[in-house]
């Protein structure tokens, strides 16, 4: 991992670009001391790390003790996007404009996506913990179908919040009855692309003993702001 720029912003977080192979991530944490609990934070398939969003909710996580990275895995960000990749994301606009059914897309999609971020988070993850002042445990938070993924096969991983507002393939719905951890879903009840039942059956269908679903009235990006603040109660009850 080789840390490529730094700047300390107005909120006292530092935040540090960096490279590991061919993957860019950044990494933000607060003025501390002590060892931080580490929180990977990722965006939907494609979205940019750099996305006003995702950046807003690291800064204000990391402001509260916490080490927050994301990377853009394969295929995400402005990392280079396969010729398959690209036709179903044009067939899935088509489908999309003109009202059809676009689940099928959605799998060719979203699905290999999964396969390939997934050891690019793990071997982002392995290097985090090697950096000084970050001592784990470790939580995560985003995307769905990619945190059921590590949730399950990745020990490290503690707690995990999740934002129901994104296709989840379905080698990830298999998976989520051996999603045992601590467990918060934020679902948005009039995700004008997302049904809303389908996300209840995966809530359901998660193995944890702990889990708690937040439903809020809205669309898709209308996620209240105040979810940063319960999300961080989660948080401060698994990690710290």
């Amino acid at each position: 991992m080789h840390f490529v720029s730094e700047q300390r912003l107005d909120d006292g977080v530092l935040e540090r670009d960096f490279t590991l192979g061919e993957i860019p991530g950044t990494l933000w944490t607060p003025d501390s001391t002590a060892p931080l609990p580490l929180i990977l934070m990722a965006h939907n398939n494609g979205m940019a790390r750099k996305e006003p969003r995702l950046v807003a909710r690291a800064r204000y996580t990391a402001a509260r003790g916490y080490a927050v990275a994301s990377v853009d895995a394969a295929g995400c960000g402005d990392r280079p996007r396969t010729d398959a990749a690209e036709q179903a994301r044009a067939e899935l606009r088509r489908a999309l404009r003109a009202g059809e059914p676009a689940d099928e897309i959605f799998e060719s999609l979203v699905g290999p996506l999964v396969e390939e971020a997934a050891p690019d988070w793990r071997a982002t993850l392995d290097a985090l913990l090697t950096v000084p002042g970050i001592g784990g445990p470790v939580g995560y938070s985003g995307w769905a179908a990619l945190g059921i993924r590590l949730a399950a096969t990745d020990p490290r991983v503690r707690a995990a919040g999740l934002f129901a507002g994104g296709y989840v393939p379905h080698a990830q719905r298999e998976q989520a009855p051996k999603v045992t951890v601590p467990l918060l879903l934020l679902l948005q009840w009039d995700d004008e692309g997302n049904p809303r039942q389908r996300a209840l059956d995966l809530f359901d269908a998660f193995g944890s003993e702990q889990k708690t679903l937040h439903a809020n009235l809205g669309g898709h990006t209308g996620t209240p702001w105040f979810e940063l603040e319960d999300g961080d109660r989660f948080f401060g009850r698994h990690l710290k």
